[in-house]
């Protein structure tokens, strides 16, 4: 059975003053499906251009990334907004919602993109907001809503195509200690019971400590990458 994610000799830098800078330095990485993984390093290790490769929001200089069999470098930029509407949900340290519509129209976005009917959009947008436990919270503006009940509304809409992959890019970087235990609770939920694989970049241990897996990049490396015997269940 082939991974869901496998990163080959992953080469990224960026041109600054005359000369390249890199940044990711020869990354070879594999995800099965129904892991949950936490990223980390200290600010400058590669660890946020990394899940930007991961989540096709950027590519790499060289080397090869295969997401559930597809080489997403050969992919038509068509090809590539489908399959990573298909594939995966993102969910944003700053929520990224739309300040003027409410939580369901929030969460109904993904699916106006991907052509789906008004009928099944409402349905399935209630249905991911009451799986994270704000059923009735459906017509509230993000205003209106506490923090982490706006992450809650960036999780459904991470949800909501079904998306096998969820990931998470420092998603209790704006909560409280309360918030982001309730937050990351949902995440554990969302793998166990869901199976849906979920990456997080975070630079917290007490965050990384709800992962399976734990992945520390330094310098553009991986440093290590281990099974959490200390996971927070």
């Amino acid at each position: 059975m082939k991974p869901l994610i496998q990163l080959k000799n992953i080469h990224k830098s960026y041109p600054l003053d005359g000369f390249d800078l890199e940044i990711l330095k020869g990354i070879d990485l594999t995800i099965e499906s129904g892991e949950f993984v936490a990223i980390m390093g200290p600010s400058g290790s590669g660890k946020s251009t990394l899940m930007n490769i991961l989540g096709c929001l950027d590519t790499p200089t060289s080397g090869e990334y295969l997401l559930d069999g597809h080489n997403v470098e050969k992919l038509k930029s068509d090809d590539l907004a489908v399959l990573r509407n298909k594939k995966i949900g993102f969910v944003f340290q700053g929520f990224n919602l739309l300040s003027r519509t409410t939580a369901l129209e929030n969460v109904e976005l993904p699916m106006v993109y991907a052509g789906i009917d008004d009928d099944t959009r409402l349905k399935k947008a209630q249905k991911a907001l009451s799986d994270v436990g704000l059923g009735e919270r459906l017509y509230h503006m993000p205003n209106q809503l506490s923090g982490g009940q706006q992450q809650r509304v960036a999780i459904a809409r991470a949800i909501v195509n079904d998306a096998p992959i969820i990931f998470a890019d420092e998603p209790t970087g704006n909560l409280d200690t309360k918030m982001s235990i309730e937050i990351m609770h949902l995440f554990t939920r969302l793998n166990q019971e869901f199976k849906r694989t979920i990456i997080l970049v975070t630079h917290e241990e007490d965050i990384a400590l709800y992962a399976k897996r734990i992945i520390k990049i330094v310098d553009g490396e991986i440093h290590s990458d281990t099974v959490n015997k200390q996971r927070v269940k």
